[in-house]
């Protein structure tokens, strides 16, 4: 599936900068490897723009301002998580309340710990992983009243 993406990401016109094959050779033999991707040259409305790739594709796309960032970031129907690379905490912390997705990470990517809720927003995931939010997924509340006289 994710040799689907690239190939669409290609046909669509996006500029391949690395990687975009499968790896070959010991101890990728057997398996299925995908060199790290990276595609420039990519509009918002390319297949790699707007789906979830679950593998080692990116899209760097330039942004002139933070509300074109959220913007971008909020218009697929996918929001499982983001990763946000800057040098200002403050900025962190406003793109983090504004963009649509269950998880954001700051200047590293893809940081889980099973205490805290993992999942998507959005069309991604279902429910939480992690967490007290876990445990909530296999409850369900039921009132029960009694009249003892």
């Amino acid at each position: 599936k994710v040799v689907g993406y690239i190939k669409a990401g290609r046909d669509e016109g996006a500029e391949l900068i690395a990687g975009g094959s499968r790896l070959t050779g010991e101890p990728y033999d057997g398996g299925n490897f995908i060199a790290p991707t990276v595609f420039g040259a990519v509009s918002d409305k390319m297949t790699i723009a707007r789906e979830e790739i679950f593998g080692p594709v990116i899209s760097a796309m330039p942004f002139d301002t933070l509300d074109e960032a959220v913007a971008r970031a909020n218009a697929t129907p996918y929001g499982l998580a983001a990763g946000i690379f800057t040098t200002h905490l403050g900025t962190a912390h406003k793109l983090a309340r504004r963009i649509k997705a269950g998880s954001v990470w700051v200047n590293m990517y893809h940081a889980i710990d099973p205490a805290v809720p993992f999942g998507g927003m959005k069309m991604s995931g279902y429910g939480r992983e992690g967490g007290i939010e876990h445990l909530h997924e296999y409850l369900e509340t039921k009132s029960v009243w009694i009249q003892t006289d």
